[in-house]
């Protein structure tokens, strides 16, 4: 960052990620909510197997009877669930939805936990209070004279396994089958990629691989902000001298230096550990031209006689499609390669001898490989890459796509999919007695579709914020805004709740620190982490507020209000979640025995087939697949920058903890666009300037964000990146990869401009 100019809540952070930086941040966010010795006894039970699942990132368990199992993030997470702050319903009374919409995101959520249903007076523009029996019986009104296809199920990945298997089974018994959730704009292209390479939708790795690992190539991903209890075992792999290959259109501070808070060494003496031993600056869109350059170097090598750069017996034994897959990697030239990549020939082929040298690999990726047009496809090539090296299926290799809901990956394990298979249907009818349709149902994107051409209804939301955490807004909020029926379950105030439709109902959940009491007495849950490791989850805290109910007994009244004749025990089912497991394992033989296992400390592993070289595909062998060209997204002209929608290191996707950056230097504020130098300088602009953004996709609708301060940043040529949801506003929602359905949020087409500039208004 340039020191040339002096600009308000922008300043260099010189020290590493974590270290007293993270510790300091923990105290204030405990302070800010809680009480002090009241948050530490909570953060104490995170993570433990007789405690609470951690409601931020899915990273894995280590050491179950270590002290502390939180991060910095992790512990904002918590703080900002279990706060000591509540919204009653005299604070809605009092306030319109019209005054509460131009209130800030951060303020919104701020306001504490919501403490007991409400509903939407249109008349005068206010939620009040209402009885729960009372909102059962009118959302099940509204839904039965309501066509079950006009209905979108959207599902927050912070819902646990028992509440997202009986929402699933809630929408399949109404006919719904639509599922929109958060999944469709994080992962679905390694739900729908992996499966076509390797047979499953999820990574092949366990956190003991990690120890093993003799190489990691980290792509799109800032695990210091997102993920952040990776970084210890990232400072782990750095200290036994694992070559770790960043590749990233910007400079992350949590992948250059990290120090462990808890390192006592570290913490006394003020020291830090390097994170990546080689950093690639691609540029946003150009991971595949990124990776078929490694390849192509790989094959290079192996013609070379370099032992380990191809393993042509696995590849025999293993795989499909290898000849053709070598021929267009062949025919692609280099120039193309750099060009498109922006990273050169000299440094790919540098990653390409450290993976001939190791005889174990393991790439992590996340969002900044699958938010694109081709993000399918991006994903397969990770898997040409670890199989072209016999990467799969030995210890301390494998694909390891890092989620970031603490659930998000268990929701779709247990049935929260648009696509069901007849398994499903037959696991349904063999445990509930009724036959769900094998009809395709909306994702994400097909859902937001429906609702703005109006041939949705209705959206009942398990969690999240649907509507603020997809694309284009300016049709997204009004099209909600004229739905029939709203309902929204959360713990917390957030934009898309106040989206209230003709008949809008927001319903306050008990969190994952609380205690869940039903008819036979303390309940818990469970969820699966990115390693899916399915493990148990158990609150411990008071619940909030006295009106709150479960996830589960939510879902159960809106079913049992909804269809009076049903085949399911919905009341039955809640007095007892060992119930809800017990079906679960009647549905998904996978689960076979679940209550006893997910007892066990730890928890239980669901089967990989692949990690012992078993590939469930159409030939049983894994498939090498090309990928077409180089471009990721549609060709745009020279004027044309590449936008990456960014999480702030204050933030969880759309929950804004506070309004600091601090890793990035940007405090206080989030009305930024980070540039790189050149880009700015070609442009005639400097850091600092205040800049417009506009869309340059192609279709004709003007899509704004103005009054931006360009910061001057390490980051690729071609390339800007701005925070979500704020630049949500220049992502077109068919701005998607046609496989997947997932939204292009990392290569937005933008043009920058002075501000005043250009013509139109903010949008």
């Amino acid at each position: 960052m340039s020191d040339e100019r002096e600009v308000p809540g922008v300043r260099r952070y010189d020290d590493p990620a974590g270290g007293w930086g993270a510790l300091k941040a923990t105290a204030e966010a405990i302070r800010a909510q809680m009480d002090e010795a009241f948050a530490v006894q909570t953060l104490l039970e995170a993570n433990k197997p007789t405690g609470f699942d951690c409601p931020g990132c899915a990273w894995p368990d280590r050491t179950p009877a270590s002290t502390f199992q939180f991060c910095e993030n992790g512990a904002k997470a918590i703080t900002w669930e279990a706060t000591r702050k509540c919204v009653s319903p005299d604070f809605f009374a009092g306030r319109t939805v019209t005054e509460l919409l131009t209130w800030s995101d951060h303020d919104l959520e701020d306001l504490g936990r919501l403490s007991h249903p409400v509903e939407y007076d249109p008349a005068a523009d206010v939620y009040r209070a209402v009885e729960w029996e009372a909102a059962f019986a009118k959302i099940g009104e509204i839904l039965r004279r309501t066509d079950p296809k006009a209905v979108e199920f959207y599902t927050s990945g912070r819902a646990s396994n028992e509440a997202a298997f009986l929402f699933q089974i809630f929408n399949r018994e109404y006919g719904s089958g639509n599922f929109p959730d958060c999944s469709n704009m994080c992962h679905e292209a390694t739900s729908v990629g992996l499966p076509q390479s390797i047979g499953i939708g999820k990574g092949t790795v366990s956190l003991d691989d990690f120890d093993r690992c003799e190489l990691l190539i980290a792509i799109g991903h800032n695990p210091g902000t997102n993920h952040p209890r990776m970084m210890g075992t990232l400072w782990d792999m750095s200290k036994r001298s694992v070559p770790i290959v960043v590749v990233n259109p910007l400079r992350e501070r949590a992948l250059e230096r990290f120090a462990d808070p808890q390192s006592g060494i570290e913490m006394a003496t003020l020291t830090s550990r390097r994170v990546a031993s080689t950093y690639l600056l691609v540029r946003s869109g150009g991971d595949a031209a990124l990776l078929k350059g490694i390849m192509k170097a790989l094959l290079a090598l192996d013609a070379a006689g370099v032992e380990g750069a191809v393993d042509h017996a696995f590849i025999a034994e293993h795989t499909d499609g290898f000849e053709a897959f070598a021929d267009d990697l062949r025919a692609t030239s280099w120039p193309a390669i750099e060009r498109e990549s922006g990273v050169t020939r000299a440094e790919l082929e540098n990653v390409a001898g450290l993976y001939a040298r190791s005889k174990a690999t393991i790439v992590t990726f996340a969002l900044g490989l699958t938010q694109h047009r081709r993000g399918t496809a991006n994903v397969q090539q990770v898997a040409n890459l670890l199989l072209m090296g016999g990467n799969i299926g030995k210890p301390g290799a494998g694909v390891c796509p890092l989620r970031g809901h603490s659930n998000v990956q268990g929701n779709r394990t247990v049935g929260i999919t648009e696509k069901p298979t007849v398994a499903l249907a037959d696991g349904v009818e063999r445990t509930f007695g009724f036959r769900p349709s094998l009809e395709r149902g909306h994702d994400s994107v097909e859902a937001m579709r429906a609702i703005i051409d109006g041939r949705a209804r209705a959206l009942i939301a398990l969690g999240g914020s649907f509507a603020y955490a997809m694309p284009d807004p300016a049709q997204a909020f009004p099209a909600v805004r004229k739905l029939d029926l709203t309902v929204h379950l959360g713990t917390k105030l957030n934009r898309s709740h106040l989206l209230a439709g003709r008949t809008s109902f927001v319903l306050p959940v008990l969190g994952r620190t609380e205690r869940d009491i039903q008819a036979t007495g303390p309940q818990f849950v469970t969820v699966e982490d990115s390693m899916s490791m399915v493990h148990a989850s158990t609150g411990r805290l008071p619940p909030a507020a006295e009106a709150l109910r479960s996830e589960c007994a939510i879902v159960a009244g809106i079913a049992s209000a909804t269809l009076p004749q049903s085949r399911v025990p919905w009341m039955d089912l809640i007095a007892d979640y060992d119930r809800i497991r017990d079906a679960i394992a009647s549905v998904y033989p996978d689960f076979s025995d679940y209550n006893r296992r997910v007892r066990v400390p730890g928890g239980f592993r669901l089967p990989l087939p692949p990690t012992e070289r078993i590939w469930p595909t159409p030939s049983g062998r894994a498939q090498f697949i090309p990928f077409e060209g180089l471009e990721e997204d549609d060709p745009t002209p020279a004027d044309v920058l590449r936008l990456s929608t960014v999480r702030s290191h204050g933030q969880y996707n759309t929950t804004i903890y506070n309004l600091d950056d601090r890793y990035r230097g940007v405090f206080g504020r989030r009305d930024v666009v980070f540039m790189n130098r050149q880009d700015l300088a070609d442009r005639g602009l400097a850091h600092g300037d205040l800049v417009d953004l506009e869309s340059a996709a192609p279709d004709a609708a003007p899509r704004r964000l103005s009054g931006l301060t360009a910061i001057e940043h390490d980051i690729s040529r071609g390339s800007v990146a701005a925070y979500m949801p704020e630049a949500n506003v220049l992502v077109p929602l068919d701005w998607n990869d046609p496989q997947s359905g997932i939204p292009g949020y990392k290569s937005a087409p933008v043009r920058v401009s002075r501000a005043g500039t250009r013509s139109g208004d903010l949008v």
